[in-house]
């Protein structure tokens, strides 16, 4: 079974840092993962003159996909109104654990990135009618308290224990 969870937080609060620590935790546990990047703006991230590049831009193509032997890749032109869910069922079925950074609007458990020094606030607020998808907050602010599990990033074991608590509250993908 699938299980997704979003990571979210102010811009350059670190949610980037905390995704990439959690895949890597979860590898090291022998767990299959991947990963979701929503972005508010277009993305780049072809090269100019690649043969991918040419038959995406040149070439207009609805999709492109590129394959070798140890990655595979896909360029899409769709439209941006694909939930989390969906991108995770259509492409990620068989992991054990998608991470999503961003999507902070979808139906998801999620895990917030806060740093004092970006955010006078974070974003969680208990009364919010969505504040039951909050798992945890990961912080800098040792003053910080929430009805919600806090957890600073130079307590003993953060990464571990805030990866067994995303493997039993995140949301189970259904087919």
């Amino acid at each position: 079974m699938t299980k997704i969870i979003s990571v979210i937080g102010h811009k350059n609060a670190g949610k980037t840092t905390l995704v990439c620590a959690l895949a890597h935790e979860y590898k090291r546990q022998k767990r299959r993962v991947a990963t979701i990047k929503h972005s508010s703006h277009p993305v780049d991230t072809d090269r100019v003159g690649t043969d991918s590049w040419r038959h995406f831009h040149e070439g207009n193509a609805d999709a492109v996909l590129v394959a070798s032997p140890e990655l595979r890749v896909i360029f899409e032109r769709r439209p941006d109104d694909t939930g989390p869910e969906d991108l995770a069922r259509r492409y990620f079925s068989d992991m054990d654990i998608v991470l999503v950074e961003g999507f902070k609007r979808a139906p998801i458990p999620k895990i917030e990135v806060y740093r004092k020094e970006v955010a006078k606030a974070p974003l969680y607020d208990p009364g919010l009618p969505n504040a039951t998808e909050w798992v945890a907050v990961v912080t800098d602010d040792h003053k910080y308290q929430a009805p919600v599990r806090v957890l600073h990033f130079t307590d003993t074991m953060w990464l571990t224990v805030l990866s067994a608590i995303v493997m039993e509250q995140a949301k189970t993908l259904t087919p």
